[in-house]
């Protein structure tokens, strides 16, 4: 079968006014070869102008800013249509902050200091809400799939089994959506690079956690094989 196509990088601004927290972090996100920073603000002002100029998929935005505050921005950029994916990355640590970021959008909410694996999951969940099935964008509506996929709700994404990483179980989960028939773990390990094995057991935690379905192939000899498909949401 013809391997799909590579999803495309996400594309990140980074707004930070400490220029070394802020090279941490670009090194951090750099190091997920499917994610490119776009640019870098230090400022409220910054952020909007590379906000509209670069139009970035991810914006991870401070509170604490020279010239006012992150939040202030977020509800400006709500206000003005702007629904670019936002998470904090702050110190603020208060929960008037992270309500009032919740309540003006923001999907998600670092506190400084942050470890490497909860980045991990930011950058997981932000894919999981908008790698949609072909076919299903610029409709208009929505199948409950699609839509917990926007809510940040896609299967296996929280509390994963030991072993289970979030950036390779979005990749297999969307091999697994575009392949136009059930395939083997063998298929999908040729796809996202993966030995049979460790594709094996990723196709395994997405059908006990109902992303996927098992299908076995009868009719040759020895053990019948083992053929995956993705869970289709209910008509």
């Amino acid at each position: 079968m013809t391997p799909a196509a590579a999803p495309a990088p996400t594309r990140v601004l980074l707004v930070e006014d400490d220029l070394r927290v802020a090279r941490v972090n670009r090194d951090l996100l750099e190091r997920d070869p499917d994610v490119h920073v776009v640019g870098s603000a230090a400022t409220c002002a910054q952020a909007d102008a590379l906000a509209r100029a670069l139009t970035p998929d991810l914006i991870l935005l401070d509170v604490h800013l020279p010239d006012g505050s992150g939040l202030g921005l977020l509800r400006h950029w709500r206000a003005q249509g702007l629904t670019t994916d936002v998470a904090l990355i702050t110190a603020a640590d208060d929960e008037a902050s992270v309500r009032l970021a919740l309540a003006h959008g923001a999907f998600d909410y670092l506190i400084k200091p942050f470890t490497g694996a909860r980045l991990n999951d930011l950058l997981a969940r932000h894919r999981a809400r908008h790698h949609a099935q072909p076919g299903h964008v610029n409709q208009g509506r929505l199948d409950q799939g699609r839509l917990d996929r926007l809510l940040g709700l896609s299967p296996g994404l929280s509390s994963l089994p030991r072993g289970i990483d979030p950036n390779t179980l979005e990749r297999v989960t969307q091999a697994l959506r575009d392949a136009p028939h059930p395939v083997s773990a063998e298929d999908i390990g040729e796809q996202v690079s993966l030995s049979r094995v460790t594709a094996w057991r990723y196709l395994e935690h997405l059908v006990r956690s109902g992303a996927a379905q098992l299908d076995h192939q009868y009719g040759q000899a020895g053990r019948p094989a083992k053929l995956y498909r993705a869970q289709q949401p209910p008509s």
